[in-house]
């Protein structure tokens, strides 16, 4: 397992030290719920606190990390409720990206959606099939070369990273997850705006309906 909380092997930014924690986040390492606590992240992180404070706070606007009065900051724990509040977002952002790629060069960009499908296909864990699918939105944003949808998407890609790790379970149906991104990166390569946008909703439906178990 990769270990997000080390010492930093280049300049303490809290940028840097942010995009360090929000990992650490997403791939389970701070589990929800987990409360941060300032010293020992300084010393793993190998960084002073000032910097540490500000990486923080990034995260705590971001929605990630939850200041509660007079016991200090802890990490989200995505209720269902959440989820939900969280999909409604990812899919608003994930929307406009398609269509953005759909009004330029959306054969090239369904081509690689369809690499990414091809590997998740070839992928041995489900945990493996989880990360090839969060690649797969990652790069659907990307292509729309929107940095503010990017930036977006970053927290939401976080989060969902969250909901995986705590859920598997629910959420390990390969051949269904695997279909449906073949499906949406056909629509893309195919330019066929509709169905692409049909497609983003019901797949979004379907990931609340397993992340939650309902």
């Amino acid at each position: 397992m990769t270990n997000y909380i080390e010492p930093l092997v280049q300049e303490s930014t809290p940028s840097i030290i942010a995009d360090k924690l929000r990992k650490a986040i997403g791939h389970g390492e701070l589990k929800p719920g987990t409360q941060l606590g300032e010293a020992e992240l300084a010393r793993k992180l190998g960084v002073s606190r000032g910097p540490l404070r500000e990486g923080m706070q990034r995260l705590t606007q971001e929605g990630l990390l939850v200041a509660i009065r007079n016991r200090g900051l802890f990490v989200v724990d995505m209720t269902p409720d959440d989820v939900r509040d969280m999909y409604l977002a990812r899919e608003a952002v994930e929307r406009a990206a398609a269509r953005k790629i759909l009004e330029g060069r959306y054969a090239a960009a369904g081509q690689e959606l369809i690499d990414i499908v091809t590997e998740m296909a070839a992928a041995w864990t489900p945990s493996a099939v989880g990360e090839l699918d969060i690649k797969f939105h990652e790069t659907l944003v990307r292509l729309a070369d929107s940095p503010r949808l990017s930036r977006m998407h970053q927290t939401f890609i976080t989060e969902t990273r969250m909901c995986i790790h705590a859920l598997e379970e629910t959420y390990s149906a390969s051949e269904v997850r695997i279909e449906e991104h073949l499906q949406l990166a056909t629509a893309i390569q195919k330019g066929e705006a509709a169905l692409t946008d049909q497609l983003l909703v019901a797949h979004m439906d379907d990931a609340i309906a397993r992340l939650t178990n309902r």
